[in-house]
């Protein structure tokens, strides 16, 4: 029977629980020499693997640790799930190496240029906003804003299409808090599943008009790409923006929004990065990630019988590989729940750990947190949270709903 402890990692409640609490539950399970076995209800449940090695050696052997049928959650999609959720996310070789190279080609260096100028241009344009507006929720008009308008932008989808997409994504990234709630009423699969539909059909019209009418934006070169015969349909079109609006959006959201508490709570490393704001803030968005870790867990199904770390785990098993544990793993990091912006070296996987689904957009996420905390603690040094943030009750995302702040 699997004890209390590892009872608490399918609770909801436990997820709702403080950083120390949660912390001291990952400590005790990374202490263990035991497979650890996580029930659920009605499913065959699932083993946790919160050392930094197993996360790693599981993530570069995905022909082992299989990332279908879903690599998001403990349970199999449902059939009516099913046909959004399979993004390159949930694939394994050889179809997601050749989407993979598919999208990776299709980042021009001249697309890649002008979206670094509209990070810039945003970033100068938030901040600017933020200093007429004055105390207001960090979420919703700082940390929000940026990624998805880099997104659509990248993606050439239309201003007037942007606040359905910051609806359909809010609403998919909290489908497993049960805080939020759906104002239609509606049942969440079904709510859950509109707002895909909405995403693809958004997607499946702009690649049609993309091929008829070209123009410098994302969209277009991954319409017009083929690598070893592989090219995007409109179903694959809608299946990597879904991915890209909710995992590009969540991350850069949520360290950005983590960014503001950490340096609250620690004004003395906020001290020591506006002392020297251009040298230590690649380090500080570093240790912001590893100590944050916006994406809490990816999950894996095994194709055959493996010995991990010394832990025999069967076909068919599903593992869940936690980075927020393996990010606090006391044989990697020192002292690692001391909040350092200095931190060197710093591996840590708050990207995904090295292996063939290691975060495709980690360099334009840290670019994105990157220029918009120098915008705004060069503007706005004395910018603070002024009140405990909200976070998100679920397992799957270190989210944080709201925080407010001032200057």
């Amino acid at each position: 029977m699997p004890s209390l402890v590892e009872q608490k990692l399918s609770n909801l409640d436990f997820w709702a629980k403080s950083q120390a609490e949660r912390d001291e539950l990952f400590a005790s399970l990374r202490a263990t020499q035991e497979r650890i076995f996580c029930p659920l209800p009605d499913e065959p449940g699932f083993y946790a693997l919160p050392r930094y090695e197993q996360v790693a050696e599981a993530s570069r052997n995905p022909g082992v640790f299989s990332s279908q049928p879903t690599a998001v959650s403990p349970l199999d999609p449902s059939t009516q799930m099913a046909e959004y959720s399979g993004s390159m996310i949930s694939m394994d070789d050889p179809r997601h190496a050749r989407l993979r190279r598919v999208v990776s080609r299709s980042f021009t260096p001249r697309l890649i240029e002008r979206v670094s100028g509209d990070v810039a241009s945003l970033a100068r344009h938030i901040v600017e906003d933020l200093a007429e507006r004055g105390p207001c929720d960090f979420v919703e008009h700082i940390a929000t804003p940026m990624p998805l308008q880099i997104i659509c932008s990248m993606m050439g989808i239309p201003d007037s299409e942007f606040d359905d997409v910051i609806d359909a994504t809010n609403l998919i990234l909290a489908v497993g808090d049960p805080d939020h709630l759906d104002g239609d009423g509606k049942n969440r699969v079904t709510s859950l599943a509109e707002k895909f539909c909405y995403l693809h059909e958004l997607m499946a019209d702009l690649g049609r008009l993309r091929r008829e009418q070209p123009a410098d934006d994302l969209v277009t070169a991954l319409t017009r790409a083929n690598v070893d015969g592989e090219a995007l349909d409109d179903r694959d079109l809608g299946r990597f923006f879904s991915l890209l609006v909710i995992a590009g959006n969540e991350t850069t959201r949520n360290a950005l929004s983590h960014a503001l508490v950490l340096l609250t709570e620690h004004p003395a490393q906020r001290e020591l990065l506006l002392a020297d704001l251009d040298a230590r803030l690649p380090g500080a968005v570093e240790e912001i990630v590893r100590y944050a870790t916006p994406v809490t867990w990816m999950r894996r199904t095994l194709t055959r019988d493996y010995e991990l770390q010394g832990q025999m785990y069967r076909t068919g098993d599903r593992v869940i590989l936690y980075y927020n544990s393996a990010n606090r793993d006391e044989n990697v990091f020192k002292d690692p729940y001391v909040f350092d912006i200095t931190r060197s070296p710093n591996p840590h996987l708050g990207f995904g750990a090295p292996g063939p689904h290691f975060c495709l957009g980690a360099h334009l996420a840290r670019r994105e947190v990157t220029v918009l905390l120098r915008e705004l603690y060069t503007r706005l040094p004395n910018l603070h949270a002024t009140d405990a943030p909200v976070r998100q009750r679920t397992s799957f995302i270190h989210g944080i709903r709201s925080v407010p702040c001032a200057f």
